[in-house]
């Protein structure tokens, strides 16, 4: 048996973190700073100008003296990863893949992933509502917008480990990554295109796509070959091998290149406890060797009867930093209308339900719930503290929890430690590719 450090998914993190070590070093020299002082940060990254948390805060975006904070996302190209040595050996903390990937097939729907001519007027790409640097979502919007602006009703899932998940969208509607991806490529309000025969006319016009579907699928470019390639790289973005599961699964303490890796907090362990014994775990659920932290499952917790029964005209709209306005009609909308789960089975009982998500890199993927209507974890935790959204129906275990002000804020301190070691190498190889575009060759 492989100890932990010669696991082909602890070598990925090896590699990047003796980069790491090597850069920062090299500037600790020329500008003064120790190194020890780096040890403390132990998420590693590929590649300085690549990592994830490059999103505007928008705090004081209430004011006309508003000033963004946002970061320069593409300098240049990443540094692409081997990513299918995740798929090959899981990271820590997480199931064994089903099936081994294809790296040709992660390299080309990589390519895919990035390319904007995927969408009708060729604006749109998959990467531009699953923003690597922002944990594959969107941390500055609730709901994200689509083609021509029109508004998407539900918050950005994040794709970290959606290899596992067994039923695709909140709602549940597909099971298939293959064929989940002709919903967003074919919504009106997403990427809008005609039909599947529109997309892959598109796409067998372009040099470049054809051959190299050509050398990946003996079928070479088909509907199916499509989604086998936008899945296969989907399905590489494994992440584990986070502060918990070093402590929870067994190699804390270690040492990778000179970099200890730090004890767990008390009040990590703390939250931990009130996780477990307040009832969080029945629905973000963990193994005995490895955890999702999810059930899989839908659940009422309140949030979708709460935003039923918000005012169809608020009192102000804001339009930009600092400016606000009256509405003067109604602002009904499909926008608004979201039956959750019901709308898949038609069955009453499954009104405003939803999927449970994941909480790994949780700390990565505001905003919350499935409109993004909570914006931070301390928010979550407190609209659970106090009983979820109100709705009669909703999940019982969601009425009931008693928290302390004390045990939020452990919970939210555990929560922080499930953020993968390796989130800013995924984020590295994910800019490794040129975003396609009109101007790019081949078209």
């Amino acid at each position: 048996m492989l100890s932990p450090s010669d696991k082909p998914a602890n070598r990925f993190r090896v590699r990047a973190c003796a980069r790491l070590f090597v850069v920062t070093s090299a500037l600790a020299l020329l500008y003064g700073f120790g190194v020890a002082a780096m040890a403390g940060n132990e998420r590693t990254a590929a590649s300085g100008a690549h990592h994830v948390g490059l999103a505007d805060s928008r705090v004081g975006y209430e004011s006309t003296a508003y000033v963004t904070d946002s970061k320069v996302v593409i300098q240049a190209l990443g540094e692409r990863q081997r990513l299918v040595e995740l798929s090959e050996n899981s990271p820590l903390g997480l199931p064994a893949v089903a099936q081994a990937l294809n790296s040709a097939e992660i390299d080309l729907g990589r390519q895919l992933f990035f390319d904007r001519r995927l969408s009708k007027n060729e604006t749109l790409s998959c990467a531009m509502c699953h923003i690597p640097e922002q944990g594959f979502t969107q941390n500055e919007l609730a709901t994200p917008v689509g083609h021509l602006g029109k508004g998407v009703r539900r918050n950005v899932p994040s794709l970290y480990n959606v290899a596992f998940a067994e039923n695709l969208f909140l709602d549940g509607r597909e099971q298939s990554l293959e064929e989940q991806i002709w919903s967003p490529l074919l919504a009106e309000n997403e990427m809008a295109n005609e039909s599947r025969k529109a997309v892959l006319v598109k796409l067998g016009q372009n040099p470049q796509y054809k051959a190299r579907f050509a050398a990946t699928f003996n079928e070479g470019l088909t509907a199916a070959t499509l989604g086998r390639a936008l899945a296969a790289y989907q399905r590489a973005l494994l992440s584990g091998d986070s502060p918990f599961d070093r402590w929870h699964f067994g190699v804390e303490g270690s040492v990778s290149q000179g970099v200890t890796v730090e004890p767990y907090p008390s009040q990590a362990a703390r939250g931990f406890s009130v996780f477990q014994n307040s009832g969080c775990a029945s629905c973000h659920q963990i193994g005995e060797a490895s955890a999702l932290f999810t059930d899989g499952q839908f659940h009422n917790t309140g949030t979708g009867y709460r935003r039923a029964g918000r005012a169809l005209r608020p009192p102000s709209v804001q339009l930009a930093p600092g400016i606000f306005v009256v509405p003067t009609v109604d602002a009904e909308t499909e926008t608004f209308t979201d039956d959750g789960r019901y709308e898949v089975t038609g069955l009453e009982a499954d009104k405003w339900r939803y999927r449970t998500p994941s909480l790994r890199n949780v700390a990565l993927t505001a905003p919350y719930m499935h409109d993004g209507s909570i914006a931070t974890l301390e928010g979550v935790v407190a609209f659970y503290a106090e009983g979820g959204g109100g709705d009669p129906a909703q999940d019982p275990r969601t009425q009931s929890l008693t928290l302390s002000q004390s045990d939020q804020d452990a919970l939210v301190v555990f929560l922080r430690t499930l953020t993968s070691n390796h989130v800013d190498a995924l984020v590295s190889d994910a800019r490794s590719v040129a975003i396609g575009e009109r101007a790019a060759g081949g078209q």
